[in-house]
């Protein structure tokens, strides 16, 4: 029989720091597992009786085989009988709480009751805790790719049991037909198969991926190829690999991702945005490289304003989150997402990979996201001519050097014909992209640093042909420190090929910096902050100390500069001085303190001391 102490040992810190939340017991350092140790194997009330039901079934399975015991059998209640010793299993208590990145309360194992469903919270402070068996074994910067990764294949895998079992009470319905299925997951790819694999794991896992790109070429080819599960580089040697994914696959055998168990459909998606934000956070400036904040996607969208119907185009799409955001505003407006043409390019490989496995939990299959450098190699063509939207949505680089210059130079597409932007400054390289793929009435809506607004030369030259054209509607001042791995200020530039006929030859221009949540790490967009905005956008009229409307002759005596302190002004008008009235009481300050020296200098006297 094992004792209190060697059960307690198998436990992982997030899940003896649980229990001492949950018991209130004194640690003398929680964030030492040692300590957290000796507080759980020495507390009367904290006994196993009460730890032990709360975890889910497979981890108690973990516990016996890590103990020597028998993990056989499906019942908790057997499972906690051999881990207690005794023959009575215990009354299962509440769950115990964890803390996740957000300092919120969120289960360690998601054990539901009978019909529940699971819901966002829950599912999102699980597969944030996923990231603690990461943490200290590889870069955060890699979280992602393994969690997420991961996610998508247990997924996909629940999913296909699911249609499975659907498939059974049909005679003419044959469950191993890749036509039966919205994913074919062939035998080697299933969880169940995963969860039997004790070594080489990552190997079996890379063969999974493998698997199933080669039964859904549609869709997955080229997805899962980036995710290398057996990288000595990243997960160390083979037991070290082993150990980590062990952990990984049993922490994601705990979750049921089947359609029934999810409290709304695109509950998965939601819960990938929000750990793909969180991976952005821990991994610092790296996580800039494929995720731009949440209300500032909805801020342009909201401005943007896009409906059913439309094609809509993201030249830089990163992990397709304003893709994605626009789907939600659509749907969010009583439109039919699956209406929507989102078409998309990236750079990054293993991004792209992000940006597909994003879209297809999110329920959008048809998305087009094409691999490539989109100023040097733009694939979204029709008949070798560049495909038109009705909006266009980004987030370029910022100052992006060697963005590729050589190729604008001589450009057979003609993108850049107000000029070409400084060899190390890509910029206005993306603008004019953005631009020459709009359609007739189509949108722009573009995060750029604020030197885009001001700096001379060829951005200058280029800056103002696209003036001259009239097709700037907004400059957006943003507030600092907003995005990942750079403090640059930044604003929303905003273009639109069809102008209201009150707002043409006009430049709206709002001076939103100084309205936002400080964060300790960055600062933040409140919702009242977005929806501001977005409102001032669509009224289109001067708001004192926030926002004014601009000709363009006035910017063209300006020398064509869009820096937004030019025409905001944003101080407090300067108190009018009555001089005459100032220097009276001058006066009269100065005869109080002839009058208090004078008396200072007779009390002196009287003391004996010569003034």
């Amino acid at each position: 029989m094992s004792s209190k102490r060697d059960v307690l040992s198998q436990l992982s810190r997030e899940e003896l720091f649980a229990v001492v939340e949950r018991f209130e017991l004194e640690v003398a350092d929680r964030r030492k597992k040692d300590d957290l140790l000796e507080a759980v194997a020495t507390s009367k009330k904290a006994t196993l009786a009460e730890i032990l039901p709360v975890l889910g079934r497979e981890r108690l399975k973990e516990l016996c085989a890590a103990l020597g015991l028998d993990d056989g059998g499906r019942e908790k209640a057997v499972l906690i009988d051999r881990l207690l010793g005794t023959g009575k299993a215990s009354e299962a208590p509440k769950p115990i709480a964890k803390r996740n990145g957000n300092g919120k309360a969120s289960p360690q194992a998601v054990d539901l009751a009978p019909g529940e469903r699971l819901t966002r919270e829950k599912l999102e402070g699980y597969l944030w805790s996923a990231a603690d068996i990461l943490r200290g074994s590889i870069d955060s910067s890699d979280y992602k790719n393994y969690i997420l990764g991961l996610l998508f294949l247990k997924r996909l895998s629940d999913r296909f049991e699911e249609e499975c079992e659907a498939l059974q009470g049909n005679r003419n319905a044959n469950p191993e037909d890749p036509d039966e299925h919205d994913f074919f997951v062939p035998k080697r790819a299933r969880w169940a198969e995963l969860q039997k694999t004790a070594t080489n794991i990552g190997e079996a896992l890379n063969k999974a991926c493998s698997a199933l790109e080669d039964a859904n070429p549609k869709t997955l080819e080229g997805v899962l190829a980036g995710l290398d599960y057996n990288d000595e580089r990243k997960l160390g040697d083979n037991r070290n690999r082993d150990n980590v994914l062990s952990r990984l696959v049993q922490h994601f055998s705990r979750v049921n991702l089947r359609n029934a168990n999810l409290s709304e459909p695109d509950l998965l998606g939601r819960a990938y945005e929000y750990l793909i934000e969180k991976f952005a956070d821990d991994a610092g400036k790296k996580g800039g490289e494929f995720y731009t904040p949440k209300k500032v996607v909805e801020l342009i969208v909201a401005i943007l304003q896009p409906q059913a119907g439309m094609r809509i185009c993201d030249p830089t799409a990163g992990s397709a989150g304003m893709l994605i955001a626009a789907a939600h505003y659509v749907e969010d407006h009583g439109g039919n997402p699956k209406n929507l043409g989102l078409f998309g390019q990236e750079k990054n490989l293993g991004t792209w990979a992000l940006s597909k496995m994003n879209l297809l939990l999110h329920n959008l299959p048809g998305a087009r996201i094409e691999k490539g450098d989109t100023i040097r190699d733009p694939r979204l063509l029709e008949s070798g001519e560049l495909m038109l939207f009705d909006r266009v949505i980004a987030n370029p680089p910022f100052s992006l050097d060697d963005w590729g210059r050589e190729v604008a130079e001589r450009d057979p597409l003609g993108r850049f014909r107000f000029g070409t932007p400084p060899k190390t400054k890509g910029d206005l390289a993306f603008v004019q992209h953005m631009i020459a793929t709009t359609n007739k009435t189509g949108m722009v809506g573009v995060v750029m640093p604020h030197g885009v607004l001001f700096r001379g030369a060829a951005e200058g030259e280029i800056r103002k042909g696209i003036l001259e054209e009239d097709l700037v509607e907004a400059v957006i001042g943003l507030p600092p420190n907003l995005f990942y791995g750079t403090g640059i200020p930044a604003a929303i530039l905003v273009m639109n090929r069809d102008k209201k006929p009150a707002r043409r030859k006009k430049v709206l221009f709002i001076e939103a910096s100084r309205e936002f949540k400080e964060g300790s790490a960055q600062n933040y967009l409140r919702d009242e902050d977005v929806k501001k905005i977005a409102a001032t956008v669509v009224a289109f009229k001067d708001v004192d100390k926030y926002a004014r409307v601009v000709g363009v002759e006035e910017i063209a005596k300006n020398d064509w500069n869009l820096n937004i302190s030019r025409y905001v002004e944003t101080a407090d008008a300067t108190e009018k001085v009555d001089v005459a009235m100032a220097i009276a009481k001058l006066r009269e300050l100065e005869k109080k303190r002839g009058a208090a020296e004078e008396s200072l200098n007779a009390f002196l006297k009287e003391l004996g001391y010569d003034a």
